[in-house]
């Protein structure tokens, strides 16, 4: 009786892992953002709050030839990352993930910055209420508060 019921249950247990039932948790358009994020008003355009030299970074994620492209511009020095990638839901939190070969760093970007990233790696965007944003990836983050509509 245990190898027909195993058998039984076998198609059950598989189907569980498919790849067919698991559901959309990455975006590549902001189109698909929204569907993501349940059509909730996620703003598009973020800046720093908790920078030490009173030159925020600005954030913008956009959509650039049919793509999802994040910018970071440091006020007053220039383009500090942009990068064409994915954003993806991973718990409570949204990953921005990305190769070397996607992402360009400016001017702006200090040395470690520029190790940290040059091979790839990925931008963690984790709400803090309604109106805040932490922003991390590898030996930086920092609070965001929506910009301009």
């Amino acid at each position: 009786m245990r190898p027909i019921c195993l058998l039984l249950f076998l198609p059950l247990l598989l189907s569980l892992n498919s790849p067919a039932h698991a559901s959309q948790t990455c975006a590549a358009t902001i189109n698909e953002l929204q569907v993501m994020l349940g059509n909730q008003a996620f703003p598009l355009k973020w800046e720093e709050t908790t920078m030490e030299d009173g030159k925020p970074l600005l954030v913008s994620i956009f959509e650039k030839k049919g793509a999802l492209f994040l910018e970071f511009v440091k006020t007053r020095e220039g383009l500090w990352a942009e990068s064409v990638g994915v954003i993806c839901k991973t718990g409570a939190d949204l990953e921005i993930r990305f190769t070397g070969e996607q992402i360009r760093l400016g001017p702006a970007a200090n040395w470690m910055l520029r190790y940290a990233l040059k091979s790839g790696g990925k931008f963690t965007l984790t709400r803090l209420g309604s109106e805040q944003l932490r922003i991390a990836t590898s030996g930086w983050s920092g609070i965001f508060s929506p910009g301009e509509k």
